[in-house]
């Protein structure tokens, strides 16, 4: 055998590995059913919610799953969840009447631990910074941002004061709810995006402005993560009734300290995010994005999957498959999917 076949034959293999790698099998469907609520506590147990009352676990890492339908929520769409084990999970419904159920059996039985018979109630995302400290932020009510608290592991959810929020809300500004990942915490700021007409970051209840498109209803912000070792960030959107519109579609902000002016000791330094002009866009709308290590990202959406291996610097288009939602599977090399047609899927990136 020649020393060019050889090579070939090499070459081909990796790009046929690479390819295996880096493609999307998917789990689990279902028919009619949307899926943009995601939770994978670790690498056994995936839960995830969605249109029509719909729940759906896994608790062999992906292998089998069974779906459940939310009894007296029926017609509810459980766009958000947030999962402890496979035994304890929160859901929270969209649109009012607003609702936030739990379940400490694995999904036999839930029970309500917040209800708002608010008209003006929209319920967007779920996020705890840890096991009993949790947020679910809705849209405005009364032209301020809607956010509840718990600290009790989601059995009792507390109104945050207005008052926590040191700007005012600009015309048109509110929150997706496409895949209850535009929260973020650290163990000292809580990042919330927004989106339409006006697109913002906001960090401890302070705005600030963003390079990302806005302008239309819908465009903007729609997802959040923050980096394992809590120095990025990276923000995804664009215009959902656009998808294939690359330009200002994604936003990666690093941070460094600086001197806390707000204090009279020049010595306290605070947290301060910048722009990273070296991100890149991916191919269209994304509406979540994940980091799966302090360099690998990934990011989806109505026009598809892209991977980062270098912070966002560049992209690979994976697929042009549609999927809303995208989290990390702990202690693997894996991100987990979720989308329409109840379609839950794994891909192994190396």
């Amino acid at each position: 055998m020649s020393i060019y076949k050889l090579l070939l034959g090499v070459a081909l293999l990796l790009s046929q590995n690479i390819v295996a790698q880096n493609s999307i099998k998917i789990l689990t469907e279902k028919k009619g059913i949307s899926i943009r609520g995601l939770s994978v506590p670790n690498e056994n147990v995936i839960w995830a919610s969605g249109s029509k009352g719909s729940v759906v676990k896994s608790v062999d890492g992906g292998a089998s799953f069974s779906w459940m339908q939310v009894k007296g929520y029926e017609q509810r769409d459980f766009r958000s969840i947030h999962a402890w084990n496979d035994k304890e999970a929160v859901i929270v419904a969209i649109a009012a009447p607003a609702y936030i159920l739990k379940t400490k059996d694995g999904g036999v039985s839930w029970h309500i631990v917040y209800e708002n018979m608010d008209t003006a109630m929209f319920l967007d995302a779920i996020h705890f910074n840890d096991s009993n400290n949790g947020l679910v932020v809705g849209d405005p009510v009364n032209k301020h941002i809607f956010l509840l608290s718990t600290k009790d592991k989601g059995e009792t959810w507390q109104q945050v004061p207005s008052s926590y929020f040191k700007d005012s809300l600009m015309e048109g500004e509110a929150f997706f709810a496409s895949s209850s990942t535009n929260i973020a915490q650290s163990k000292t700021q809580q990042f919330l995006v927004t989106g339409g007409l006006a697109s913002r970051l906001w960090i401890n209840g302070k705005a600030q402005q963003i390079p990302i498109l806005q302008g239309k209803v819908s465009t903007g912000a729609n997802s959040i993560a923050l980096s394992p070792n809590g120095k990025q960030l990276i923000i995804v959107g664009g215009d959902f009734a656009n998808d294939t519109i690359s330009n200002l579609n994604i936003v990666g902000l690093s941070s460094f300290l600086s001197p806390n002016t707000d204090n009279k000791h020049l010595s306290i330094r605070k947290t301060v995010w910048v722009v990273d002009k070296k991100i890149t866009s991916p191919n269209g709308y994304k509406s979540s994005v994940s980091y799966l290590t302090n360099n690998l990202v990934v990011t989806c959406g109505t026009s598809g999957v892209a991977i980062s291996k270098n912070k966002g610097a560049t992209w690979n288009s994976i697929t042009r498959e549609s999927f809303h939602v995208v989290k990390k599977q702990p202690n693997t090399n894996n991100a987990i999917f979720a989308g329409g047609g109840g379609r839950i899927g794994v891909m192994s990136i190396y």
